[in-house]
């Protein structure tokens, strides 16, 4: 539109009604949140290989929806930036910020569909479509001083009632709610947490509590050189010892709690903060958490760093 044409019609705006000029701010409002995302699309180094056969003859393929279309000179399929993203296919664009938004401040799912003016079931969907990347994303491979400590989550699940009657003969119990049993039991799931002192977490779900458990994920965790801290656990000890690790254990039974160098009080900090920030939900789903720790993991990560709430939509589509 050129300039003239531009002041006209802004010179006509004051004749439109209330009613109108509604229409006229939420179509704005429009354009600014689709404009905004492919922006952030466009940013993004164009795709190296073809999501169909991988191969690397691609060119460009013309434009829709405003993101940059590209066709593989092997197999000849066409495709986009999101192709293969977990936001593929997803709609609504515009929102997609908005989206990143909530999930910075962790609202519950029907405050989400209500800000964001789509049905639960959707704000349900695109809040675990955007999670499938950073329950992956952790930081693997950590060195310096390491704290290891285990911390363990009532089996849950929630909003899947099918599962339920498949996989117990509990009855159904009230959202959060307590296990039947004292103590650890298998209506708890064991979680390892590793922190080291710089701040970067990992965390494994483990199918049980043991020894076997523990060393198939803490090779992944941490390195071989590194100064692992644990609580008085036999099972995190016998690992350690099993990989040749630098161990430092404390008696945190008879009230332990640093010596020093060596404490577990980083992780246990962690545990605290993710835990009272998963109160909120009420309770979440044993086959969700993995997610849950994921977004909480990302939450950490831009506090630390100071990221913007829209770094969550960039890491939704690092796939």
């Amino acid at each position: 539109m050129r300039t003239r044409e531009l002041k006209r019609w802004l010179e006509r705006l004051v004749s439109l009604t209330p009613h109108q000029r509604k229409h006229v701010k939420a179509q704005l409002q429009y354009l600014a949140g689709h404009d905004a995302v492919t922006t952030l699309f466009q940013e993004r180094a164009a795709p190296t290989h073809c999501p169909g056969c991988r191969g690397t003859r691609l060119v460009r393929n013309g434009q829709a929806d405003g993101l940059q279309r590209f066709k593989c000179r092997g197999c000849g399929i066409t495709f986009n930036g999101l192709t293969g993203t977990p936001l593929a296919r997803l709609r609504h664009r515009e929102k997609w910020l908005d989206q990143a938004k909530v999930l910075d401040e962790g609202v519950s799912v029907r405050k989400a569909a209500a800000r964001l003016g789509i049905h639960r079931t959707t704000a349900f969907r695109w809040r675990h479509r955007f999670l499938t990347v950073p329950r992956e994303v952790m930081d693997r491979h950590q060195t310096g001083v390491v704290e290891a400590d285990e911390t363990y989550f009532l089996r849950s699940y929630k909003g899947q009632p099918r599962r339920l009657r498949e996989a117990t003969t509990r009855p159904a119990r009230r959202r959060g709610g307590h296990a039947s049993k004292r103590g650890l039991s298998d209506e708890q799931v064991p979680v390892l947490v590793v922190r080291n002192r710089a701040g970067q977490t990992a965390d494994f779900g483990l199918p049980s509590a043991n020894k076997a458990g523990l060393l198939a994920v803490l090779p992944n965790a941490v390195t071989g050189d590194a100064v692992l801290c644990t609580d008085g656990s036999a099972m995190l000890a016998a690992a350690a010892r099993q990989l040749g690790m630098e161990h430092h254990a404390l008696n945190t039974l008879r009230g332990e709690r640093r010596r020093g160098a060596w404490h577990i009080q980083n992780v246990n900090a962690y545990h605290s903060r993710f835990r009272g920030w998963l109160e909120r939900f009420r309770g979440v789903a044993t086959s969700y958490l993995p997610n849950y720790l994921g977004w909480y993991r990302a939450l950490d990560r831009n506090s630390r760093t100071g990221a913007h709430a829209s770094s969550l939509l960039t890491l939704a589509i690092a796939a």
